[in-house]
């Protein structure tokens, strides 16, 4: 119990130093840039490929089961729908990039502990926490959510175009549900969760990557620490965030 007060009070004192202000704007806004195209660019393929298998079973399956002359079809759209947009394409999608990007930001600044480069940032009177972590924070939380709309838009092309290449059930019921009882805010309150999972996601991971010491085996340690821990909280804040948001 006391290891992990003292591991949250290192992570709240470390999360101090990166929200200090900027010593040059310009140089953040650059580096901002990078981290979107190196941290949300890069995780788009992964995003659309696994989304639009997942659209696809989950069609497939509400076909399967749910296939009852007194059950409409266009259930099977609206019940794809809400599934992308309310669960899989928030917290689903967090977790797979918890792995992805989690794991590279962990590894990327624990090789820079190890190897002296933050400790060299440090004399040189740079704030490293702020200058290393701070851009990937912020970059993150303007790309996940696209990822997430890419993902829900994809996912839901997965499902039609299964229901179109097996005739499992009709393309245009499909579609119908798609509109069926839509309600503007799902989508609000699935950006809101990719926001904070986007956050905890890089923080997390920039957290046990800035502490890591020692050799290269413990920044592989850390960067699978950083990943599992990502995961608990993303889960756990996937729970809270549901009970707030939506009751």
């Amino acid at each position: 119990m006391f290891r992990t007060l003292q591991l949250i009070g290192s992570y709240f004192i470390l999360m101090g130093k990166v929200f200090s202000r900027p010593e040059k704007i310009s140089i953040y806004r650059r580096r901002i840039l990078y981290e979107m195209e190196a941290l949300g660019m890069n995780s788009i393929g992964l995003t659309a490929i696994i989304s639009i298998f997942i659209g696809a079973v989950i069609t497939l399956q509400m076909s399967i089961n749910l296939d009852s002359p007194f059950i409409p079809q266009t259930l099977i759209g609206y019940a794809t729908r809400e599934t992308m947009i309310l669960e899989f394409s928030s917290a689903v999608v967090a977790l797979i990039l918890a792995g992805k990007v989690g794991s590279s930001i962990a590894s990327e600044i624990g090789t820079m502990r190890i190897t002296e480069q933050i400790d060299a940032l440090e004399i040189m009177g740079v704030n490293s926490a702020s200058y290393l972590i701070l851009p990937k924070i912020v970059a993150s939380m303007l790309f996940f959510p696209l990822l997430t709309i890419l993902s829900i838009l994809v996912g839901i092309f997965g499902g039609w175009m299964i229901a179109y290449a097996t005739g499992i059930m009709i393309p245009a019921d499909y579609l119908d549900g798609l509109l069926l009882d839509f309600r503007p805010y799902s989508i609000t309150y699935t950006l809101i969760k990719t926001v904070f999972f986007a956050y905890i996601i890089t923080s997390v991971s920039a957290f046990y990557g800035y502490n890591a010491r020692g050799n290269s085996l413990e920044v592989g340690a850390a960067s699978t620490r950083a990943v599992v821990v990502s995961c608990v909280v993303v889960l756990l804040f996937d729970l809270i965030l549901t009970q707030v948001l939506l009751i």
